[in-house]
């Protein structure tokens, strides 16, 4: 395991910068107004990584061009027209005096608001990037926490009893996969699915007889999550507490372990919402209206939710198209949801509830535009945790447990033995 994790970090040190996207200066700008240093100082710092990112992306992307690979580099040129671009907006808003909040105004503050109720992952990000510096902080913070994701998914393996293949493979599928990808970027994401593995790994704690440490854990994932990406945590609370109730009808017992983590989960749920509105959180209308008008750059539409759901169906049709046109996505969930719920159906419901928080991060915000499919990227975490099921299964078919049992020989080897 150890030896897995520390060849993906050595491997990441081929990009250390090019990761960032949009959303990541808020983060970045978020970290450094939290060590200390003044809005400007931190405005400096954020935009020229932001543009050494697009200068190394560009000198790499000229130096394999047919065409123009023999011209000279486009560094200078890039982080000009970068910082140039960058600062118009920023400066014009420093100097009408918009500097409250902790992230430097690079939108306009009813955008900026929604990144300022995500404290959980500037506070991660605050140590490396006080120690290591802006660019190195960033990279070493993002291997941390993707290595960590892996590490979990081969604990959560372990624990539901597979083989040590099997974990290491559920690891390994983790970082390759596009979940270990997304992870490497400097944003929420890979802070949100380590979290998440966190709470399915306290389910299988619960499953496998360990009800309070599995119990705490889960509801401390939560806990976590609110601080992340308050929403996230509300879905994930929904789809466990959902998955407790058909569980629990299931086996027509209405007491228990999964009881109490059901109890939790749904306890999260209502501290959510209440949490949410005490403290003024952007609502689902203001991100319908992010949406609809361009982050606010467009007047408020008058009738927001028509348009929302009209877009809603056109989104799903034309992403169904496209995973059709390339089916691997949707034959590894179907592949590995299947697995799950052979090798452990208890944990198997957990697992897709849990993964099924990407498709509702999705739907909550249908641009097909979006890089990289990262808002419904939590539903890799299925692949990555289900097909090392379905491979133990298929080389241990004698480890089957469909009822979430602790495996253990069968009444035929049981008689043999005797």
């Amino acid at each position: 395991m150890i030896l897995i994790a520390v060849v993906f970090a050595v491997l990441q040190l081929a990009n250390p910068a090019g990761r960032d996207t949009p959303d990541s200066k808020n983060y970045l700008s978020y970290a450094l107004d939290l060590s200390g240093v003044g809005k400007q100082r931190a405005a400096t710092l954020t935009i020229d990584y932001v543009c050494a990112g697009k200068a190394s992306v560009a000198r790499r992307n000229q130096a394999v061009d047919p065409v123009r690979f023999h011209r000279a580099s486009p560094t200078r040129r890039v982080v000009a027209e970068c910082r140039r671009e960058q600062w118009r907006g920023v400066s014009a808003r420093l100097a009408a005096g918009r500097s409250a909040g902790h992230i430097v105004p690079f939108m306009p503050p009813r955008f900026m608001r929604i990144f300022e109720v995500r404290p959980g992952y500037p506070v991660f990000l605050l140590p490396f990037v006080t120690v290591l510096g802006v660019t190195w902080g960033l990279w070493a913070s993002a291997v941390a926490v993707t290595v960590a994701g892996g590490v979990l998914v081969f604990l959560l393996l372990r624990t539901l009893r597979t083989s040590t293949g099997a974990a290491l493979t559920g690891q390994a599928l983790y970082y390759v996969l596009p979940c270990g990808t997304t992870a490497m970027r400097p944003m929420t994401e890979g802070l949100m699915m380590a979290v998440t593995l966190a709470a399915l790994w306290g389910c299988a704690l619960v499953l496998q007889g360990r009800a309070r440490a599995g119990t705490w854990l889960a509801g401390g994932s939560l806990a976590v999550l609110f601080t992340v990406k308050h929403s996230q945590a509300l879905f994930l609370g929904l789809c466990l507490f959902a998955a407790c109730v058909l569980l629990l009808a299931r086996r027509r017992r209405w007491n228990g372990p999964l009881r109490t983590l059901g109890v939790v989960a749904g306890c999260g749920v209502l501290a959510t919402v209440l949490l949410a509105k005490l403290l003024h959180y952007p609502s689902q209308s203001e991100s319908v209206q992010d949406l609809l008008t361009g982050h606010y750059a467009r007047p408020d539409r008058v009738r927001p939710w028509p348009e929302f759901l009209h877009l809603e169906a056109a989104f799903w049709i034309e992403w169904t198209r496209r995973q059709l046109w390339q089916p691997l996505f949707l034959a590894s969930v179907l592949a590995a949801g299947w697995g799950a719920l052979r090798r452990h159906r208890a944990f198997g419901v957990f697992l897709i509830a849990a993964a099924g928080t990407g498709v509702l991060n999705q739907a909550a915000h249908p641009d097909i535009n979006v890089w990289g499919e990262r808002l419904i990227v939590l539903l890799w975490l299925l692949p990555a945790v289900g097909l090392p099921l379905l491979l133990d299964t298929v080389v241990r078919p004698g480890a089957r447990m469909p009822g979430g049992l602790v495996p253990g020989p069968s009444r035929r080897e049981a008689e043999v033995t005797r």
